[in-house]
């Protein structure tokens, strides 16, 4: 076995391991299945090790198997990157993005970039999954994702790219019919939207911040959603108060169906985190991910 096909063999192998699948894998290298499958069991007779336990319904790395992966799969990324360099270096960062995030952000704070960057790097195409759940990375072959507060997962690259501040706003009807709290604790007395928690039923805790001063009041409300999209239409429905990005108010705001509430104060900036399996990432992924942390203004 030269050493080219060697290497062929070895991205084959990789991307098996990666996918848990013989199938998956094959789409994703454009290869015929029973080619894949034929190199694989060649390289098992060379080798005279079992490289994947294999079943109907699951196919799984064998100890040897992933000695191998833990040694070669920085390898495959790592010649993969180095041809896109070779490319990049003539044309710019081409490729396809995969990228997974929030409805709300996407619609409201990396959508209006976009026409931006397509003009920058027109060699770079997406596919976007605007979700509230969080995808596995690796599973679902997403390249980054974006993402709103804390992030767990120890074999996850995660880079803060910025913030989102949180305010605090109500429609003018609502306002006219509630009065218009002139202070933290006059929430009490309101209707407040909640983002949904295990166990929450109508009550929060709202943590104000201004200046040096900080103040924790417990809100009530009979609406809880995990989409601002909604909360914001509520609110313009003057149904309460709601906390929102200034992003996301804005329109409403500048139409007059939604005014900001207790102006000064503000809710702890939420981070935005861009999220990816390896360090090893393509010159598109990273041409993107360097783009929103040098405008994404999430406020």
């Amino acid at each position: 076995m030269d050493d080219l096909s060697a290497l062929r063999d070895m991205t084959l192998f990789v991307e098996v391991a990666r996918t848990s699948s013989f199938s998956r894998a094959s789409v994703n290298l454009g290869v015929p299945g029973a080619t894949l499958s034929r190199r694989i069991a060649e390289m098992e007779r060379k080798f005279g090790v079992r490289l994947f336990d294999r079943t109907t319904r699951r196919v799984e790395l064998t100890e040897a198997g992933r000695r191998y992966f833990e040694r070669c799969g920085d390898l495959v990324d790592q010649a993969r990157l180095a041809q896109e360099a070779l490319r990049d270096s003539a044309e710019g960062p081409t490729g396809h993005v995969r990228v997974s995030m929030p409805v709300d952000m996407g619609v409201n704070h990396v959508g209006p970039l976009l026409p931006e960057f397509t003009r920058r790097f027109p060699g770079i195409t997406f596919e976007f999954d605007l979700s509230p759940s969080r995808r596995d990375l690796v599973d679902e072959h997403v390249d980054v994702a974006l993402r709103i507060g804390a992030v767990k997962g120890d074999q996850l690259v995660v880079r803060r790219i910025g913030t989102v501040e949180m305010l605090m706003f109500a429609a003018p009807t609502y306002l006219e019919r509630h009065g218009e709290p002139q202070q933290p604790a006059d929430l009490v007395e309101h209707e407040c939207f909640n983002l949904p928690a295990p166990g929450a039923r109508r009550e929060a805790r709202w943590r104000l911040l201004r200046d040096d001063t900080a103040m924790e009041v417990t809100v009530r409300g009979r609406l809880a959603t995990n989409n601002l999209g909604l909360m914001r239409l509520l609110a313009e429905r003057g149904l309460g108060i709601a906390v929102l990005s200034h992003a996301l108010a804005r329109d409403a705001v500048n139409a007059g169906r939604l005014v900001q509430v207790l102006q000064g104060w503000t809710l702890p900036p939420l981070p935005v985190h861009a999220v990816m399996s390896s360090r090893l990432q393509p010159a598109s992924v990273r041409a993107f991910v360097d783009f929103l942390a040098a405008r994404l203004a999430l406020a």
